[in-house]
């Protein structure tokens, strides 16, 4: 069963990772087992102390969601040994006429090249030209000709070698064609058994003949094998005994694996004459293969985004992805999608309080451990209940979480704004909640500090703004900024690197060496966004 990742944006904050796993609890307990949550980017601070708390595990990270091999409705044809002889191997083709090419592998499930119909046809016409066989195994001799040794030869053999011969009665002068070393295969011929013996041939084959008491009586020092099979048949059948490995061409094998991206393998695929790829696994073992048409419509991943919907803040390689629903509460941006989806988007201050809600309509309860990790994400998000954000559906979904978890909702907001950001470095401060937006042209980059002590970030002013500086740069941004929102003053010391006359204008503040103080201001998507769109139009 494939997965289906439910994922908040990069750089996730506590209400992203845990709506992630809201929304997954919830479909499992529908008994929808394969919605899983996911993260991109690391856990904060912030979100790993209330995950800690409450004995949550962070949701496993994705790099991305492009297509990969192993989304692929790939074949899995049977997989030969390397020893199967060449007639066993076309025996799988003719059971099968779909199968155009087999991988063939040693007993540790290694491969060891690919085998296709045409090969064995090659071989087949090879063979009127090269009449020899060399160092088959006894046993594939004896499976091909459905045959058995009738005698106890004076050197036991586990291989054959030799030209191949079949003794038609001749002038005794050219021994019936046989020659020493050969493998002479006869009727009921006394004779020709003789100068087999006496040229010293390596074997002889009995064909629908028995082992005349005539030639017994020889005491052959020589091989004899018994077959059913008439003169003709046996011959081509002893070619045919030859381990498949022994044909497997030397051009260098070309392999995708079940992680590589779709992309990458079809590029490599239409640069390739090969009909056929073999697919391995980590361990090297083959899986599958892999042919042109496998790439034309391939099995996307199926994503639901909870807390975003835009491209910029989403999982790389969505476009590649099947979406299926969208949960948020920000503004509709850029997301689209192929086929009609599960839509919602309300316009309230935490995600969770939309999962609460649809906890509440599907006739269920969030176990308790979730209801109060869902009741601090609320509390994170609209910082305490003073963003701007915050509804009263917010508030009471807060509160009812809160009496299932058993947990004070102002004793958990003083502990997670209250965390100290001293030990974080400049990069943690301004990218744990850091977004990209794309406003009327404009590409910008905000990041968010939620704290009780916002003097004591600003202590880390010069080294925040020349990250800052090198950041625009490097994504070429046309503006950049850090909010650093004071819970107890209720507004944000706002920190940006770009065009101060933008920031002035916007807001209607003052502005000094690149800072500003916003009263009021504690929302990034309520507050911030809006006047920079309100701005530019």
């Amino acid at each position: 069963m494939e997965p289906i990742f439910v994922t908040g944006h990069l750089n996730p904050d506590t209400d992203s990772i845990v709506s992630a796993m809201a929304y997954a609890a919830l479909q499992n307990a529908l008994g929808n087992r394969q919605y899983m949550a996911a993260r991109i980017g690391p856990v904060n601070d912030e979100t790993q102390m209330t995950l800690d708390r409450f004995g949550f595990e962070a949701p496993v990270e994705i790099a991305n969601v492009r297509t990969q091999v192993r989304d692929l409705e790939y074949d899995t044809p049977p997989i030969l040994g390397s020893g199967l002889t060449i007639y066993s191997a076309w025996n799988v083709f003719e059971t099968d006429t779909a199968l155009s090419a087999l991988p063939v592998a040693d007993d540790a499930g290694f491969l060891q090249g690919v085998v296709t119909r045409g090969d064995i046809a090659a071989y087949d016409m090879d063979a009127f030209k090269n009449q020899r066989i060399q160092d088959v195994p006894l046993f594939n001799v004896l499976a091909a000709l459905e045959g058995n040794v009738v005698n106890t030869p004076s050197t036991p053999q586990d291989t054959l070698s030799g030209d191949i011969v079949i003794a038609l009665p001749r002038t005794a002068e050219d021994n019936f064609g046989i020659t020493p070393g050969s493998i002479a295969f006869l009727g009921n011929q006394p004779d020709a058994f003789g100068k087999a013996l006496e040229v010293g041939a390596a074997c002889v084959i009995l064909c629908q003949a028995e082992f005349a008491t005539e030639m017994r009586e020889k005491d052959p020092r020589l091989m004899a094998i018994y077959t059913p099979l008439d003169a003709y048949r046996a011959a081509r059948m002893l070619h045919l005994s030859l381990p498949i490995k022994r044909i497997l061409s030397a051009a260098k094998l070309i392999t995708f694996r079940l992680d590589d991206y779709v992309d990458d393998v079809r590029r490599k695929v239409l640069e390739n004459r090969f009909h056929s790829f073999p697919i391995l696994d980590h361990h090297d073992n083959v899986v599958g293969t892999l042919s042109r048409y496998h790439l034309l419509n391939p099995r996307r991943k199926k994503v639901v985004l909870v807390d975003h919907n835009e491209m910029a803040q989403s999982v790389p390689g969505l476009e590649q992805a099947e979406i299926i629903a969208v949960i948020d509460h920000h503004r509709l941006a850029d997301v689209q999608t192929m086929n009609p989806v599960y839509m919602r988007n309300e316009p309230v201050g935490s995600t969770n309080t939309i999962i609460g809600t649809m906890f509440q309509e599907k006739g269920l309860v969030p176990p308790k451990n979730l209801a109060a990790l869902m009741a601090a994400a609320i509390v994170s998000d609209t910082v305490i209940f003073k963003s701007p954000t915050c509804t009263p559906q917010d508030v009471a979904m807060a509160e009812r979480l809160a009496r299932i978890g058993g947990v004070n909702l102002e004793e958990i907001g003083s502990a997670i704004f209250s965390a100290s950001s001293e030990d974080k470095s400049p990069s943690e401060l301004l990218f744990s909640d850091y977004k990209d937006f794309h406003i009327a042209g404009y590409n910008i980059g905000i990041g968010q500090v939620t704290t009780m002590d916002s003097a004591q970030v600003l202590t880390r002013r010069d080294q925040l703004l020349q990250l800052m500086r090198e950041s625009s740069r490097e994504n070429g941004l046309d503006m950049m900024l850090l909010m650093i929102t004071d819970v107890l003053k209720e507004g944000t010391a706002l920190i940006y690197i770009g065009d101060g006359k933008i920031i002035r204008q916007a807001f209607n503040v003052e502005t000094h060496d690149h800072e500003a103080f916003l009263p009021g201001v504690v929302s990034r998507k309520k507050q911030v966004v809006p006047a920079l769109s309100l701005l530019w139009g």
